[in-house]
């Protein structure tokens, strides 16, 4: 079994180390991690032509292999996939400081990963783990994550992909894991979810602020909202009630909807030009 990790924090994010140690029991562990945060890259790969990509041998301690890309996580996992670093057959993401639910699936590189990961027929397991005031958009910093029992989320994603190693899936999975930042005696259960419409904390406003001695050019600048309570069953809610949430993600595909609406009807007109 050969395990890629990787993140979107960059390589010196130390929910990265302390995964990427915690996988080194369930097989072979090769780090490949961006070089520096493209966290909100989502499955982005870049425009190739002008990052003019490079790897570079780094360390990390207790895994026997790493290296830096100057990309983002989605970008990795590609390269994994085309023989850059040999074979693989699983993908481990994370650990994101900041609880990757709701529509953070959407953005969050560290969930981006594993998507690429399933398209090229690896099973990927993403990890996140609350952070003090849970975050904004999926996204921790600064004061936010002092104190991340980053440990307790490695132990999590450990038990998880035990399971995937002792039971491998017939199609591959793309595996959302998002830890309560709790110590393990105080994670109240386990629970497989479904994707929250909402997330625990969101961006609220966005303002534009002008740049002194720069004509026409603005900061922007953000306003969040307070955190919201979610429904139990959702992945944002059993973080906030103190629970492992797991869910399972979706392939793309088109929907077959029940009826026609005028829009549809409108639309199919197109096809017959």
């Amino acid at each position: 079994m050969r395990i890629l990790v990787t993140n979107d924090d960059g390589i010196d994010s130390v929910g990265l180390h302390v995964l990427a140690r915690a996988m080194t029991q369930h097989g072979d562990v090769v780090v490949l991690a961006p070089d520096r945060e493209f966290s909100g890259a989502s499955a982005a790969v870049g425009a190739l032509h002008l990052l003019q990509p490079e790897v570079h041998r780094t360390q990390v301690d207790g895994v026997p292999e790493a290296w830096t890309l100057n990309g983002p996580p989605a970008l990795c996992v590609l390269f994994a996939r085309l023989g850059l670093l040999g074979t693989f057959d699983l993908v481990v993401s994370g650990i994101n400081p900041g609880a990757n639910v709701g529509r953070s699936v959407y953005h969050s590189g560290t969930i981006g990963a594993v998507l690429t990961g399933r398209l090229g027929g690896m099973t990927g397991v993403a990890v996140s783990q609350a952070v003090t005031g849970w975050g904004v958009e999926g996204q921790g910093w600064d004061d936010m994550i002092k104190g991340q029992r980053w440990e307790v989320a490695a132990e999590v994603a450990s038990a998880v992909v035990a399971e995937v190693v002792a039971n491998p899936p017939v199609e591959p999975l793309a595996i959302n894991v998002n830890v309560p930042n709790l110590p393990m005696d105080e994670i109240v259960g386990w629970r497989r979810a479904t994707v929250a419409t909402g997330i625990p904390r969101s961006m609220a406003s966005a303002t534009m602020e002008p740049k002194e001695g720069h004509a026409g050019a603005y900061y922007v600048r953000m306003s969040y909202g307070d955190p919201v309570e979610l429904p139990i069953e959702t992945d944002g809610g059993a973080v906030e009630a103190g629970e492992v949430a797991i869910t399972f993600l979706s392939r793309l595909e088109g929907l077959d909807l029940p009826g026609q609406t005028a829009a549809e009807r409108g639309l199919e007109r197109l096809f017959s030009r």
